[in-house]
């Protein structure tokens, strides 16, 4: 079973109570819908990779008695918490930006 508080460390605390009303966006409003359009294909593209690890990864867990890489488990865990940064950027739920633009986490 997943654990509920996996991600909370870079996922913000909604405390379970009524979402936070919008904040207005303090960036050039062109250069976010075109670092949003950026995001956008990049995560594409990470939808792809994700696909391929989860390919990759059930091929090793085949051949190796049911044991995944720890190493394909780790990069798609990654890969997952920049979806969910760049989710959150083009959303407009953060202003932070995901990889390149940021550390990656």
């Amino acid at each position: 079973m997943a654990d509920p508080n996996e991600f909370d460390h870079v996922m913000p605390d909604l405390g379970g109570s009524k979402p936070n009303e919008p904040k207005e966006v303090q960036e050039n409003f062109g250069a976010r819908i075109l670092f949003s359009i950026i995001i956008w294909v990049m995560m594409s593209f990470a939808s792809t990779i994700i696909g391929v690890l989860a390919i990759l990864q059930a091929i090793i867990m085949l051949t190796s008695g049911k044991k995944p890489n720890p190493r394909v488990a780790g990069f798609g865990t990654d890969v997952g918490i920049w979806f969910a940064k760049a989710t959150r950027y083009i959303t407009a739920d953060s202003e932070v930006k995901p990889w390149p633009w940021t550390e990656l986490d």
